[in-house]
């Protein structure tokens, strides 16, 4: 009977070691698949935080048209890198623009989100490609989402089509 009984505890432990094995493989994939925007307000001021959206708003036009048909997160990456001087600029406009003498900072870094909740899927805490944009000394509170595959741009204006469904169609291809 202990014999019957160890063998079946130690099959539940192999199963559950190969089950483990996989969520930490599909998890690394996704980590490896997508590249996060960050953006850090200067100050946690209502004003602060309003201009932090429109600073946002302005680095995912900056690089929209340029993301729409990449597939490979290499080549969304390598994109992103050669356009940072251009995403920064478009971030500092924006700044102007609302009347800010604040600056901000754009870099592409890798660094620790917590889990996020969309409509239809949730991303796993872990560490991942950001594009991290500082507004001034960035002691704000911050906004996140994906910039490739361009889920912010999907989530923010309002397409229709399943984020859920879009991501996956990335990773599948």
């Amino acid at each position: 009977m202990k014999r019957h009984l160890r063998r079946i505890a130690l099959l539940a432990f192999v199963v559950i070691c190969f089950y483990g094995w996989g969520i930490v493989t599909d998890s690394q994939a996704l980590h490896d698949e997508l590249l996060r925007l960050h953006v850090v307000g200067a100050s946690d001021s209502k004003a602060d935080q309003n201009v932090k959206l429109l600073v946002r708003d302005a680095v995912l036009q900056s690089l929209e048209e340029g993301l729409q048909n990449v597939k490979d997160p290499q080549k969304a990456y390598d994109y992103v890198n050669r356009m940072l001087p251009k995403v920064e600029t478009a971030a500092n406009r924006a700044l102007e623009a609302a009347g800010f003498s604040d600056t901000v900072t754009v870099s592409l870094t890798e660094e620790a989100f917590p889990t996020r909740d969309y409509d239809t899927f949730s991303l796993p805490a872990g560490v991942y490609q950001a594009l991290r944009v500082v507004i001034g000394e960035g002691e704000g509170k911050n906004w996140w989402c994906v910039v490739f595959p361009p889920l912010c741009m999907q989530e923010e204006y309002g397409e229709t089509a399943s984020l859920n469904g879009r991501l996956n169609d990335t990773l599948k291809g």
